[in-house]
């Protein structure tokens, strides 16, 4: 199956060590983990929603390389979660990163999950019929696979590159005030 991840251009597309900053599905220190999106719309909304980036204008010093991996096709493991945690802020990170040490400790390699970043049919793509047309309603998700992973074969297919501007309204943004505190 092929996913698709954002990276800075100067670094390899995976993390190789658990020096890894803590994101929604680990701690540091338990890397490394791998999160992929399974359109190339949603690789981008997850990183414009962590840089919190909301404004055409903060598009223009993006400089970003988007690959398209290949990865084997994940068992159908989902967190037992509620649907407000799986696309809640960073508020609802505990209690994601308990739910991925649950299933890390099965030995399983990742899961797969809602996208917490793309709002509702954000991941539609596009169409060409009569012209270019947005493709049909569709949600994101996101692929998380545990450790390092020399087996995984990537391309880039955009190098230093920056988000489509339409990407800004489909990001589900943090709420201000959850930031502030």
């Amino acid at each position: 199956m092929i996913v698709f991840r954002h990276a800075d251009p100067r670094f390899p597309f995976l993390w190789e060590s658990a020096d890894q900053p803590s994101a929604r599905w680990h701690k540091i220190g338990e890397g490394p983990v791998h999160y992929f999106a399974d359109t190339p719309d949603g690789a981008w909304v997850e990183f414009l929603r962590h840089e919190e980036i909301s404004e055409l204008e903060d598009l223009a010093g993006i400089s970003r390389a988007v690959w398209a991996v290949e990865v084997p096709i994940p068992e159908e493991t989902r967190p037992d979660l509620s649907m407000t945690i799986l696309l809640g802020g960073i508020e609802s990170y505990p209690e994601c990163q308990a739910e991925a040490a649950r299933i890390r400790s099965r030995g399983l390699e990742g899961f797969h999950a809602p996208s917490a970043a793309l709002l509702p049919n954000g991941a539609r793509g596009s169409i060409v019929n009569g012209g270019l047309n947005p493709g049909p309603d569709r949600d994101g998700e996101v692929y998380i696979l545990f450790g390092r992973r020399p087996d995984l074969i990537g391309w880039m297919i955009v190098d230093n590159g920056q988000p489509p501007g339409y990407l800004l309204q489909r990001v589900r943004h943090f709420e201000a005030a959850l930031l502030e505190s």
